[in-house]
């Protein structure tokens, strides 16, 4: 699979980038972003990294502990203003794309 932006990536500002990037290359190194924490509920491997910029709060979910890659599940804009809790519209996203790498890699794909 080739790295493609998605519309939630695209969104985020340089600079909440620049935080999301340095973990998404730490991983790539075979390291872990101090900042990286697991997501709960979404198995093993998969790690959330929150970057702050201005009054924004961006996320983005990883895995990798599929082969050699790191995939990035779900990347977004927080915009939930009921505490720092991942929406449940968020989780069942990473969830569903988390299911979809999985059987697209089974496939071969």
């Amino acid at each position: 699979m080739g790295w493609k932006q998605s519309k939630g990536f695209k969104s985020i500002s340089l600079r909440g980038k620049a935080g999301v990037g340095y973990a998404l290359h730490l991983a790539q190194c075979g390291e872990k972003y101090q900042e990286a924490k697991p997501l709960k509920g979404c198995g093993n491997g998969v790690y959330e990294v929150v970057s702050n910029h201005d009054t924004n709060t961006y996320r983005a979910v990883y895995i990798v502990n599929l082969g050699d890659s790191v995939y990035v599940l779900h990347a977004f804009q927080k915009k939930s203003k009921r505490g720092i809790k991942t929406p449940k519209e968020e989780i069942d996203k990473i969830n569903n794309r988390l299911k979809q790498l999985k059987q697209a890699l089974k496939q071969g794909g």
